[in-house]
């Protein structure tokens, strides 16, 4: 794989963006998106897309702990349709646990409750984007 992919980790009022080195090795958290509306936010992940010269995305879907798909899944599938129309490439990733994940890394550096709220989403993001990618080199 020589082609960045980027992670979304969306929520309904901030989307963390994350993405790979051309290798495919490494997840960098990127930025937080304050979600506005679907137009803008699909123009703003375009834009991003663009930046990293990819079509690709790869969305956390927040699953139920139980495996199965509820409300909150719906709203992400929903959304990345939009992204599908706009012309980006679409694959899903579980992400159960990723916030927690990402909470608990900003926690052990030693970063404080008001700064990890700005920053927990995109290293959710980057969270969910590593284990696919680690999972990737696993396969092949």
């Amino acid at each position: 794989m020589n082609e960045r992919i980027v992670c979304l980790d969306i929520g309904d009022v901030r989307i963390g963006v994350a993405v790979s080195d051309p290798s495919g090795t490494i997840a960098s958290p990127v930025e937080v998106i304050r979600r506005v509306g679907w137009g803008p936010d699909v123009q703003k992940i375009k834009a991003i897309c663009n930046r990293y010269g990819t079509n690709r995305i790869l969305s956390g879907l927040p699953l139920n702990m139980d495996g199965t798909e509820g409300f909150q899944a719906q709203k992400v599938r929903d959304f990345c349709r939009q992204l599908e129309a706009a012309g980006l490439s679409i694959i899903f990733q579980d992400e159960r646990l990723s916030t927690v994940a990402a909470e608990d890394a900003l926690i052990e550096g030693g970063m404080s409750r008001s700064d990890r709220k700005q920053y927990v989403d995109k290293v959710a993001a980057a969270v969910i984007l590593q284990q696919w990618l680690d999972n990737k080199q696993q396969e092949g």
